[in-house]
């Protein structure tokens, strides 16, 4: 549980966790510090609104700033470790985050010299100036007596001298690295005026073992890699899981009893029901915006369409397609509206989109090659794919419209987009040439900043989830 401090005191804090989720509140006033001096001349990175970072051209002139441990008041140890060793921790989860978005230039915790627990709210900017950076995180972390930690998180822009931000959470200290996730989060929103996306899920296909014997199983961890966990135990094949738009529930494709069916499964409660069975190649399972509904792909008469079936199991699901050929792939519009998918009605597999009714089904697929695997981003503006040609797979975006196609990746094996929730990065997984073992891999919208994310085993379809409440 997690829950924002709403005050903060000199003292000792008593407040109660609820269950409930976090949510953005003040941290304390930082104490007065000098006015900047002014200038004539606007630096890098500044605009008369304040410090910003350009989201396009960031990843050629990355942000400076500095992210020095978190100091604590006294030294206690927690079931997550000691407090004084927690501040490290909480600051290299906040360099990771904001390093590899390739937006920022970040001296973490372990080139930034330390700082002490009074300094936190009076910065000494003038002992920062050789590190040349525009802006400055420092935070704190505190033992509460009903054994919850206050997390204090600070940013401040080094050249005006002034505060940007100042946050403060009461976590459990199972939960100290959420924190963390939502300090960077506010940092980034701030700095970029793009959304967060740091304190986020995913669920994927972990695999692993011989090519005609693999073992997949369903996982779920943070978008970095960490708090790391298996929901299934590889009995049976599991493939294209969704998490829901509540975060709550898991809709998956099973081969249970080697038939394909459609599987929902509870995190909160760790059960699973069924919600399609008996029917013939069903495939491909997506949610709708508000939960209720699952879309998924099925074969009847030799014919693949689109159908749409209740979340919660049972009736008849609602035929959305009947063009001759294989209609899937199917993804909603964040308002529900509409759905793209993809279909070889054509002679090639191509986009298009429909109402959600599956009235007005139009073509928006135009470029060389293979369409496949659309993902509708969360703001509504792009719609991700997969592109096939020349023998190489490629990720790329076009608008709803069908124009303005770029595609992100280079790479010879990259399927499956996922979009982050502030729909500006996206996670998909990438085959090596030759074994053709999959890893998860994100890349944002200029294309530029790639990297892998760190999984125990192999891992496909990759399904981002919202931000945390």
């Amino acid at each position: 549980m997690m829950r924002t401090l709403t005050a903060f005191a000199a003292g000792a804090l008593a407040l109660a966790f609820p269950a409930a989720a976090i949510a953005q509140t003040p941290a304390p006033a930082p104490q007065q510090t000098p006015p900047a001096q002014q200038s004539d001349q606007t630096a890098p990175g500044q605009q008369d609104g304040g410090l910003v970072v350009d989201v396009e051209g960031g990843t050629a002139a990355p942000l400076p700033i500095i992210i020095p441990a978190m100091p604590t008041n006294q030294a206690v140890a927690t079931p997550a470790g000691s407090t004084d060793e927690l501040g490290r921790r909480l600051a290299a989860v906040i360099d990771d985050d904001l390093r590899n978005t390739g937006l920022f230039k970040t001296v973490g915790p372990n080139a930034a010299r330390p700082i002490g627990y009074g300094e936190v709210t009076a910065p000494d900017y003038d002992s920062w100036n050789a590190f040349a950076s525009q802006a400055l995180v420092q935070g704190y972390v505190r033992a509460n007596g009903d054994g919850s930690l206050s997390i204090g998180c600070y940013v401040y822009d080094t050249a005006a001298r002034t505060e940007l931000i100042r946050q403060g959470f009461v976590v459990s200290p199972a939960e100290w690295r959420r924190a963390a996730h939502k300090c960077a989060d506010a940092i980034y929103t701030r700095l970029t005026g793009e959304g967060p996306y740091f304190d986020s899920q995913v669920v994927y296909v972990s695999e692993t073992g011989p090519k005609n014997r693999r073992i997949k199983r369903l996982a779920i961890m943070d978008q970095d890699g960490a708090n790391h966990r298996f929901l299934t135990n590889g009995q049976t094949i599991v493939l294209t899981p969704r998490l829901s738009p509540d975060q709550g529930r898991i809709v998956y494709m099973s081969y249970e009893n080697r038939r394909p069916s459609i599987y929902v499964y509870d995190l909160r409660s760790r059960q699973q029901h069924l919600v399609a069975s008996n029917v013939n190649l069903n495939f491909a399972p997506r949610w709708s915006p508000d939960g209720k509904w699952i879309l998924f792909s099925m074969s009847v008469a030799g014919n693949i369409d689109l159908y749409r079936t209740s979340s919660a199991g049972g009736g008849t699901p609602d035929r959305l397609t009947n063009a001759p050929g294989i209609d899937t792939g199917g993804s909603y519009s964040p308002n529900g509206s509409q759905i793209v998918f993809e279909s070889d009605r054509s002679g090639t597999q191509q986009l298009y989109v429909m109402g959600a009714d599956g009235s007005n089904q139009h073509r928006i697929s135009f470029g060389g090659g293979r369409y496949a695997t659309p993902a509708w981003s969360p703001r509504g503006d792009l719609i991700a794919f997969t592109r096939t040609g020349g023998g190489a797979f490629r990720i790329g975006v076009m608008g709803p419209g069908g124009g303005n196609e770029k595609l992100l990746t280079s790479s010879w094996g990259d399927e499956g987009p996922s979009w982050a929730p502030n729909g500006r990065v996206l996670m998909f997984f990438r085959a090596a040439q030759g074994s053709g073992r999959p890893d998860l891999w994100s890349v944002d919208l200029t294309g530029v900043n790639a990297r892998r994310i760190p999984t125990p085993l192999d891992g496909s379809d990759p399904s981002w989830g919202p931000i945390r409440p």
